[in-house]
């Protein structure tokens, strides 16, 4: 017999008049719908058709968003807007990869706060045709480009191609670079107000204390840098304020220049020494030495006769390009080019200053790590250059081979290497070419690469000219520049080598 089962708690309940409320019957699942639905799962069972007896194992991975990229390549960063320079091919996405760092300044949605570009790069790897297609490709939206300082002559081509005949700064030559000129701050000085002439003048003087703290402080003393102190620059800003004229309200300031400074320290007038606060001139005379010298090996040293007079040349800024060569200082080594760096910075942002709405300028500073070598002044005059681009408007492009450039500033763990390391940061977009593997580390130590983006500028990089790593704010872009047959013949380096065949 089959036993028979009791009553369970529904039924129990419903002889005693008592009815528990039921579920509504669910509606059985419904089946995904089948992205193929004409092709059995497994294929034509036919031949050549490509059945399977089998299904193929489900696989499960789990990896981090840099990594994803490698399976599925169309997950990339969020793509720029389509304005600007069109430099190339955004490997990442597909697409064209355009540049537009003021652009990018003003986008929100972009995480960039300055306009500033570091290209790093090994020689050889396509830095010089990526800043020339950018600086060319951007005139069509009314940049211009100053060349502050170009040691080799690489962008000799490009300013011919434009109709411009660079200026050349040597011994023997004409073009005069005075660095202690006003600029566009000094017209119309007698009717300006007086809260806006002071306004001017603390600028003007702003500057030129940037530059002599600088100049001064890339004179050695041994083995140490000669110092700067407080006290020589209440010296150096109250001599010039002398031979302005600023001091006695002159209505027409007078522009001065560093061998004036320099004879006026020497031959002190009483009113300087009493306005420093000396007792007397021997005092000033015995305080004031390693000054003075410094300042006298700048005005009889290797580049005497360079930035020690008044500015000769006469610049049109409305050209879509201006150079300023110093190829012919090369022999003279590489502390005497980052001197004149140095000078020709402190001139470029005195004729920037008062900038006229729309006059946007990309200013491209080639073989910025020589400058940056004599000492933390002259980093700290790098430096200020770099925070004034959001005022003016300009793009400060600086090119050097590798980020350890900026550290060589200094020992480890000093102030010079600790600025010239904040540099980094003052420029929001970062043009990553090719390099070495023990390059590849120092980018992972500096910038914060992820192993991926490091193998990109190691392997990726290296095994074509213009590939780069482009780095927008927190974003990363697999760039590779596509240069015009035009554009290859301008940004052609190898002229020498080709000469030696």
């Amino acid at each position: 017999m089959t036993p028979t089962r009791g009553r369970d708690t529904a039924r129990l309940l419903a002889d005693f008049g008592h009815q528990l409320p039921t579920l509504p019957a669910s509606a059985p699942p419904a089946r995904e719908p089948r992205l193929f639905p004409s092709t059995p799962r497994r294929g034509p069972r036919r031949r050549g058709r490509g059945w399977s007896p089998a299904g193929a194992p489900v696989s499960v991975w789990r990896m981090t968003s840099d990594q994803a990229p490698v399976f599925w390549p169309l997950i990339a960063a969020p793509g720029l807007p389509p304005t600007g320079a069109q430099m190339g091919i955004d490997h990442l996405s597909g697409g064209s990869f355009y540049a537009d760092p003021n652009g990018w300044v003003l986008d929100d949605a972009i995480p960039v706060t300055n306009p500033n570009i570091f290209a790093f790069g090994k020689p050889g790897r396509g830095k010089s045709g990526t800043v020339k297609a950018f600086c060319l490709r951007m005139m069509d939206f009314g940049y211009r480009t100053l060349i502050l300082g170009d040691p080799k002559d690489e962008y000799e081509k490009l300013c011919h191609a434009l109709g411009v005949q660079p200026f050349a700064i040597g011994h023997g030559l004409g073009a005069r670079i005075n660095p202690l000129a006003f600029g566009p701050l000094a017209q119309g000085w007698g009717d300006l107000p007086a809260a806006e002439a002071q306004r001017r003048a603390a600028i003007v003087f702003g500057r030129w204390l940037t530059l002599v703290r600088g100049l001064v402080g890339s004179q050695r003393l041994g083995d140490h840098r000669v110092p700067f102190g407080p006290t020589d620059e209440v010296v150096v800003k109250t001599a010039l304020a002398h031979l302005t004229g600023y001091t006695a309200g002159n209505t027409q300031l007078t522009e001065t220049t560093i061998p004036q400074l320099w004879r006026l320290l020497d031959q002190p007038s009483p009113e300087l020494v009493a306005a420093c606060r000396y007792a007397t001139e021997r005092q000033f005379l015995d305080e004031t030495r390693l000054l003075r010298d410094a300042l006298g090996q700048l005005v009889s040293g290797a580049l005497a006769g360079l930035f020690d007079d008044h500015t000769t040349i006469q610049v049109d800024w409305t050209a879509p390009i201006q150079s300023l060569s110093l190829s012919r200082l090369e022999a003279l080594g590489d502390e005497a080019i980052g001197i004149a760096l140095t000078c020709l910075n402190s001139w470029g942002r005195g004729m920037r200053e008062l900038a006229a709405p729309g006059d946007l300028r990309i200013v491209v500073r080639d073989e910025s790590w020589k400058q940056l070598r004599l000492g933390p002044d002259a980093v700290k005059s790098f430096d200020a250059d770099l925070r004034l681009s959001r005022r003016d408007g300009d793009i400060q492009f600086a090119v050097a081979h590798k980020p350890s450039d900026l550290l060589s500033a200094g020992d480890a763990g000093s102030q010079a290497t600790a600025i010239a390391k904040d540099l980094l940061h003052l420029a929001d977009i970062k043009i990553l070419h090719g390099q070495d593997q023990a390059v590849g580390e120092e980018l992972e130590r500096l910038l914060g690469l992820g192993p991926i983006a490091q193998d990109l500028v190691t392997g990726w990089a290296m095994h074509g000219k213009g590939r780069a790593l482009w780095c927008v704010g927190d974003r990363q872009y697999k760039v590779a520049t596509i240069l015009h047959p035009a554009e290859m013949a301008l940004a052609y380096t190898n002229d020498a080598l080709d000469a030696a065949r």
